[in-house]
């Protein structure tokens, strides 16, 4: 297997992987028939997994190389970010700005020259009536104008055909750039028309001659100025669904006049668009039937008249905001401005509600439904686990709200959720592993609470009026919480730290979980669930521990008084056994530094209190036989002893001790043992009863304590 670098076999796997056309289920299918047995299989199991890890070092390799460049690379895109927001709001002040002064020209011109003003009218409207000779005129020198263009241009006679109604109004040579890397094209001529924008590109070896590159009509398309940036100047971009086309003029005058003649066509096309609407709408003189013998038409007349007229209501589509609603929605989601355009949405939905459904409105859902699906697919990429994560779960409202409003709001909670999601998990993989296992628990139950109720508050705040969405909210909360576990378990319980620090680490945890009982979200009995296994297997192992620990004092036991040598020690030894909970220790103590006690009682008692206590704080109702029964097992390992010492020893004197450790053990500790933990569960156990019941036997017949215990 590790003659993969040899050449061979793994120069012939990594080319088979790296081909096109490699079909896993084939290539397994082959090798199963191929093979002579399992070992053949191991082998080319082993070859995969040695070419896995050289291409997870290569990659390992690549990404310390340019670590440098991924981090000036996020600093520019952030730049770029805020950049770009700030050119939003300069577009729209100077959309603004120019459709106010273009006005204020238009007007002025109109008063200085009258003339002018009607021949602007005049080509504005080819409604206006005009006299016979001057339409004539004008319709042979469009039509003469429209036949040079077809003339010049290969490949647009068929997409172009020729109408009384279309003109050439403006047209010149432009250079195309790349939109996301500003790299020139090619050198391109447009044609402005009434009602179409053509895009042609230069015949190399023709002078004069082009070749048909794009068509594109005025009602869909937006015309956006591009701010000057050195060296690259005098461009403006063309808006068109779903795509964008960045031209650049030859000076900033050309610009300038392409900008002003693009925005006044449309404004023309716009305009006799509605008034072609208007005269559409106006009632149409019905044509009187003859009268009819038949006797029989009577009935069908009358059932024609019961039947209501689908065209009573005629809808007004020539209002301007409609005219514009297409182009305007293309420029709302090209600036990010969702909010805008989910309002133009809604606008045009109350305008239609009560209205009946003719082709027209049909043609208009079909253009605006298109707009909502890029809408769409720009605001589910906005909440994608790819974006940046930063900012909290207050980044996303801007996308879930605007989903929500479009009546997404499944999908919503769905991608908030699992932007959350990611963003939890990113948060947890971040934390340093510290030395000290306690320290890392207090950072990953903060970041992960936090995040959990800053998640909880936002989702309240976003889905308030979608009931629906909190059983949705509530399975994430469990995974996400099985996610904080694993990482918690792992720290805790696989590196067999001591049952204090796990004590400690639970006791924590389930502190940061009742936080959550602030918005009326408890996950405690999810956290217990998910921790009865490794607390289990702890206190199984930490009485394992004890027990042995036992066995091996007890076979080393001479029954002996203890001496403390010193007072401070057998004072620090006071102490213990008080915060131990037994309050009568002095009695078995003298003025001197000897205690009345054997070395394995007072260990016993000491180890098992702790045990007691450090169990009590791990303690949940389903732990409550596992606790009990590890107690009874740890006593009994003490009882036995001192139950088979006391018939064993022969001496009346180490009799007589061993049986003031026996009353120390059965009517002081036995006692303490089940007070603490009744108080730590709340209910008593029936065990510790009958426990202590056996040792009343023993005190009143000691020769029967072998068959009761």
């Amino acid at each position: 297997a590790l003659s993969l670098g040899e050449g061979g076999g793994g120069s012939r796997l990594r080319r088979q992987l790296e081909s096109g056309g490699f079909a896993a289920g084939e290539d397994v299918k082959q090798l199963s028939q191929q093979s002579d047995g399992d070992r053949d299989l191991q082998e080319h199991r082993q070859r995969i997994q040695a070419l896995s890890d050289e291409t997870a070092q290569s990659l390992k390799r690549n990404v310390y190389q340019n670590y440098r460049q991924f981090i000036e690379t996020a600093r520019e895109i952030s730049y770029l970010e805020s950049e770009m927001y700030q050119l939003s709001h300069i577009l729209t002040e100077q959309k603004g700005i120019m459709e106010a002064v273009t006005q204020a020209l238009l007007l002025q011109a109109d008063r200085d020259d009258p003339a002018l003003g009607a021949r602007r009218a005049a080509a504005a409207d080819p409604f206006l009536p005009l006299s016979a000779k001057d339409a004539a005129a004008n319709e042979e020198g469009r039509q003469r104008t429209l036949t040079t263009l077809l003339e010049k241009v290969e490949g647009c006679r068929d997409l172009l055909p020729e109408s009384p109604g279309k003109y050439l109004v403006y047209n010149g040579d432009l250079v195309e750039y790349d939109a996301d890397h500003m790299a020139q094209i090619q050198r391109v001529h447009a044609f402005l028309m009434n009602d179409c924008l053509l895009v042609a590109t230069a015949l190399p070896n023709r002078r004069g001659a082009y070749r048909y590159d794009a068509l594109y009509p005025l009602d869909g398309l937006a015309v956006v100025n591009v701010k000057d940036n050195p060296p690259m100047k005098d461009m403006f971009k063309l808006l068109m669904f779903p795509e964008s086309r960045i031209f650049q003029a030859e000076n900033a005058k050309i610009k300038k006049e392409w900008l002003e003649v693009l925005e006044e066509t449309k404004r023309n096309r716009a305009l006799s668009e509605k008034r072609r609407l208007e005269q559409e709408a106006l009632p149409r003189p019905t044509p009187t039937p003859p009268e009819s013998t038949n006797p029989f038409d009577e009935d069908e007349d009358e059932e024609e008249e019961d039947e209501p007229s689908a065209e009573e209501e005629v809808v007004d589509l020539s209002l301007e905001w409609i005219q514009e609603l297409p182009e305007d929605l293309d420029v709302c989601i090209a600036q990010r401005d969702f909010e805008g355009a989910v309002d133009l949405l809604d606008k045009l939905n109350e305008y239609l509600a009560d209205k009946p459904v003719s082709q027209p409105v049909k043609e208009l859902r079909a253009k605006v439904d298109e707009r909502v699906r890029q809408l769409t697919d720009v605001l589910v990429f906005e909440l994608s686990p790819d974006r940046s994560l930063r900012g909290g779960p207050r980044a996303t409202r801007r996308a879930v709200s605007q989903l929500i409003r479009l009546g997404q709001s499944t999908k919503a909670c769905e991608l908030f959720l699992k932007n959350r999601a990611a963003a939890v998990q990113t948060a947890i993989r971040q934390l340093r592993i510290e030395g000290a296992t306690l320290l890392y628990i207090h950072k990953l139950c903060h970041v992960f609470f936090t995040s959990l109720l800053e998640t909880a508050r936002e989702f309240e705040t976003d889905f308030a009026g979608n009931n629906g969405c909190y059983s949705a909210f509530v399975v994430w909360a469990r995974s996400s919480m099985r996610m904080f576990v694993d990482a918690f378990s792992k720290q805790v319980f696989d590196s067999k730290e001591s049952l204090s620090t796990a004590a400690e680490c639970v006791k924590v945890a389930k502190e940061h979980c009742k936080q959550l009982s602030e918005i009326g979200l408890d996950l405690t009995f999810i956290i217990h669930a998910l921790l009865v296994k490794d607390i289990k297997g702890a206190l199984q192992s930490y009485k394992d521990i004890i027990i042995e620990a036992t066995k091996h004092r007890n076979s080393e036991e001479m029954w002996r008084k203890m001496n403390l040598m010193t007072p401070e020690a057998l004072g620090k030894l006071r102490e213990e056994m008080r915060s131990c909970g037994v309050g009568n220790f002095d009695q078995y103590t003298g003025d001197d530094c000897w205690v009345n006690l054997s070395y394995t009682v007072v260990a016993f008692t000491k180890q098992t209190m702790a045990f007691l206590e450090e169990a009590l704080k791990l303690y949940f109702p389903e732990l409550h036989m596992v606790l009990l029964e590890s107690l009874v097992e740890i006593i009994l390992v003490a009882v036995q002893h001192v139950d088979y010492s006391l018939r064993c020893e022969q001496d009346p004197e180490k009799k007589a001790f061993i049986r003031q450790n026996a009353s120390f053990l059965y009517e002081t500790v036995l006692p303490v043992v089940e007070k603490r933990f009744e108080e730590g569960v709340g209910k008593p156990a029936k065990q510790l009863q009958d426990l202590r019941n056996a040792s009343r036997l023993m005190r009143v017949n000691p020769e029967s304590t072998t068959s009761v215990v």
